[in-house]
């Protein structure tokens, strides 16, 4: 993996780069629609590549461990080729899974027992078999086994938690760099740094990952419930020890604004299940500021639903007609205002690489936050 960055702002610490896989280039800043199971929710491949643009999608260890199981991924030849996806992917281990898992599971020094949400079959993860299930998956980049605290965290569960998330990593490490991809090509492994909303944690943590000299470094355990100014104030603390010439990933972020915000912090790849999530829900997000087609105003509106959109659908069918998708629960509904969602969330880190291109990028990230954030 290459990573090459092109251009900083000079009034941030914001980058825009390259970062190359097996399976292609990835432009920075980079927003990563999440495939937790193998597809992102009412979105087929076709449409990720048009209008969404999407140049990397997630998967879930967890998810796809328990169904359709490795066994038939393997069979398939990995995951790129079960799901017909052949730009690069990410593999989330399944730590904030189990951490989801509160009451289903035992967190011990030798991994993790939980019992599977489905059917409440019994498991176990350690650092070292959850290598070897993203090794069988076939993703570019795999993720480190941790534990994602959660917030409010007090001190010495937060300390007890980073350290033995970095003994995982040893572990971890030692079995990525003992083994081989499967399927031909290179994968990179990735730490997480963590330490919940502690500075003095965050410093540690971060500055122990640093030294493990890896291709990409990530950082979790936030966008958890703590206030964003927490979020901020450990991003900037952390990327400050980070190495800079190598990728930084702020896990499960977030909402438009949280990403501009991390992008002048130094952040280069995100993703969160937000936009497929929320647009189920009726929220939409566009340039001029968020709407929720589930309201009356919308019921009578012919206009477009947003003129500006990359996507076509949302050139063509009217705020009124979403609305009553949504009314009468049919799923086009929830498909459009994905489409919608995952094409805004894309413009917004191609523009943002755009401004940071041209030397521009903080002016235009403050004028353009007033206009994500509106309430329409």
């Amino acid at each position: 993996m290459k990573f090459t960055i092109h251009n900083s702002d000079p009034k941030s610490k914001a980058r825009a780069g390259t970062l190359t896989t097996a399976h292609g280039d990835i432009q920075t800043p980079i927003f990563m629609p999440v495939g937790t199971q193998g597809t992102v929710k009412g979105i087929h491949q076709a449409e990720l590549h048009d209008p969404i643009k999407a140049q990397i999608i997630l998967g879930n260890t967890y998810h796809l461990y328990l169904r359709p199981g490795i066994d038939l991924i393997q069979k398939a030849g990995g995951l790129h080729k079960f799901i017909g996806w052949e730009k690069p992917l990410l593999t989330d281990s399944g730590g904030y899974q189990v951490y989801s898992l509160k009451g289903m599971r035992k967190i011990k020094e030798e991994g993790v027992k939980f019992q599977s949400h489905i059917d409440g079959s019994k498991h176990n993860f350690t650092p070292e078999y959850v290598m070897d299930v993203q090794r069988t998956i076939g993703a570019d980049i795999m993720m480190a086994f941790d534990e994602c605290t959660p917030y409010p965290c007090d001190y010495k569960y937060a300390k007890r938690s980073m350290h033995m998330t970095h003994r995982w990593l040893e572990r971890c490490i030692e079995r990525f760099d003992s083994t081989e991809p499967h399927y031909g090509f290179h994968q990179v492994f990735a730490p997480i740094v963590q330490g919940s909303t502690y500075p003095d944690l965050r410093k540690q943590s971060a500055e122990y990952i640093a030294g493990t000299d890896r291709e990409l470094n990530a950082i979790g355990g936030l966008s958890v419930g703590e206030p964003h100014e927490d979020m901020y104030a450990m991003t900037d603390l952390v990327t400050d020890i980070l190495p800079k010439e190598k990728p930084r990933y702020l896990m499960g972020v977030g909402l438009p604004e949280n990403i501009l915000e991390s992008i002048a912090l130094g952040i280069d790849m995100f993703d969160c299940v937000l936009p497929s999530r929320n647009g189920r829900h009726g929220i939409l997000y566009t340039r001029q500021g968020v709407m929720n087609m589930k309201n009356a105003k919308w019921k009578e509106d012919l206009s477009v639903i947003d003129e500006n959109s990359e996507a076509i659908t949302s050139r063509v069918h009217t705020k009124a007609y979403l609305r009553h998708l949504f009314h009468v629960k049919e799923l086009l509904g929830a498909q459009i205002a994905s489409l919608q969602n995952l094409s805004f969330f894309l413009w917004l880190v191609n523009t943002a690489r755009e401004k940071i291109l041209e030397g521009t990028f903080t002016e235009w990230k403050e004028t353009t936050l007033k206009d994500i954030t509106r309430r329409l």
